[in-house]
């Protein structure tokens, strides 16, 4: 099943996509009695019932090319994410693995929709692309065995880490560089976690345009999904709705000769293929408001 959050920004609702994944069933027409909120729906443990509905509904909902999605998770309590975790992303660094996930935050408010526009600050930031695989827990997570963790979880969907690489130089952590209102297109729907068997076979892609930047697969990762959550779970409670988004691959803009920034004008796009594909992000990069205003 494929969850989403459509319509204007502050204002989305949770939706279905039909099975051919061209129309949103609104949650709100399957069955009224549910939460219209995904992360709700997640929370109450809603998503079972909701997939049932899904079976026997004869609702037509709407034109998926006629709605805005939103970020499947618009509230999560907390995004974390997992830097120089993939193993061709320490090699094009020179960087050993290291021995335990790094961790840092990125701001909830960076969220946004598999086709909104990223928009570039007014200082020049060195703004960079990552691809990213994000795992959403669906239960409360404390002291979780590896073992166990797959059970946490929602499901998945596609991270694009946008990045201000002069900003993480300069400030010496990455909070602003990474928080930037729209530095998170995320979606465009959360793949429920019964969807996806082979996590390894999983393909990340990133594209400017139609070059072809960032290719590899999750197998390249260094701590796998298990190992993060119960390393996440050591030290922080994760919330239903909440997001891990895992680390990026090699081929990011910053380590290329030369440098490849996104600018003004790019379109870049975020993809996580394989035997069931998680889905696109399209994000369309402009000028900050300010700046073009000036």
């Amino acid at each position: 099943m494929r969850v989403v959050s459509f319509g204007e920004r502050g204002r989305e609702q949770a939706g279905v996509l039909s099975a051919d994944g061209t129309r949103v069933l609104p949650v709100a027409a399957l069955d009224p009695s549910l939460p219209t909120n995904v992360r709700a729906l997640i929370a109450g443990y809603h998503l079972p019932r909701l997939a049932a509905q899904l079976q026997c509904t004869d609702e037509r909902g709407l034109a998926l090319a006629d709605v805005r999605l939103g970020p499947p998770v618009t509230d999560p309590s907390k995004v974390v994410c997992i830097g120089l975790n993939f193993k061709g992303h320490a090699a094009e660094q020179n960087k050993p693995w290291p021995e335990q996930p790094l961790l840092f935050a990125k701001a909830p408010s960076a969220l946004c929709g598999a086709h909104d526009d990223i928009e570039l600050p007014e200082d020049d930031c060195g703004p960079d692309y990552e691809v990213e695989l994000v795992a959403v827990i669906g239960r409360r997570a404390r002291h979780v065995a590896a073992g166990d963790a797959l059970t946490y979880l929602a499901g998945w969907c596609v991270g694009n880490d946008v990045s201000g690489r002069k900003w993480q130089k300069s400030d010496g952590q990455f909070f602003r560089a990474k928080s930037c209102d729209s530095f998170f297109p995320c979606g465009p729907a959360l793949v429920t976690s019964d969807e996806i068997t082979d996590l390894c076979a999983l393909r990340l892609t990133t594209r400017i345009g139609d070059e072809l930047l960032q290719d590899a697969t999750a197998a390249d990762l260094i701590h796998d999904v298990p190992t993060l959550i119960a390393y996440i779970s050591r030290y922080m409670t994760l919330e239903p709705g909440d997001l891990i988004s895992t680390g990026t691959p090699a081929g990011v803009g910053c380590y290329r000769t030369p440098p490849r920034f996104l600018r003004a004008g790019d379109t870049v796009t975020c993809a996580i293929t394989g035997a069931v594909e998680l889905g696109r992000l399209v994000n369309r990069v402009v000028a900050s408001n300010h700046q073009a205003a000036r």
